[in-house]
């Protein structure tokens, strides 16, 4: 399947039958079955009970097979999909509060600025609030009215 064919599948949608994962994933259809009872894939059913898997189920499919080339045991492979399964939650869930936090630095009333002080230092200010600067003016002149 090229990219451009991907692009628009939903890769959660339940679309293949048993035989078709099966070869996608280069396996034989009783393994998917019994990977199903192991709980290290989850197909969708349709309303008769058959197996409907997606394209994410054949990627991970794969990857129980990978692992499994390795010498991973199932258990081992159950527990490796497990933490990987939790990583992405937790992965979507932090862009999800680094958004909310954005919208709020961005939406909050009083929100602070910074600027630098007369010192050099960095200092709060709050929006809309201008600095007041000193505007004198300083001459110089070299010592021992030397002119050139």
């Amino acid at each position: 399947m090229t990219a451009g064919m991907s692009a628009g599948i939903d890769e959660r949608a339940p679309i293949f039958v048993i035989s078709a994962a099966a070869e996608l994933a280069g396996m034989h259809p009783q393994t998917l079955r019994q990977y199903d009872r192991l709980g290290l894939v989850e197909p969708q059913r349709t309303p008769g009970k058959s197996r409907r898997y997606s394209m994410r189920d054949v990627m991970q499919l794969r990857e129980i097979a990978m692992l499994s080339a390795e010498g991973v045991s199932l258990e081992g492979i159950r527990r490796i999909l497990e933490l990987e399964n939790r990583v992405n939650e937790l992965s979507t869930r932090v862009r999800e509060l680094e958004g909310a936090l954005a919208d709020e630095m961005l939406n909050r009333p009083g929100r602070r600025i910074f600027a630098a002080g007369a010192e050099g230092d960095v200092i709060s200010v709050k929006a809309g609030t201008r600095l007041r600067r000193p505007n004198s003016v300083v001459v110089w002149r070299p010592l021992g009215g030397v002119e050139h």
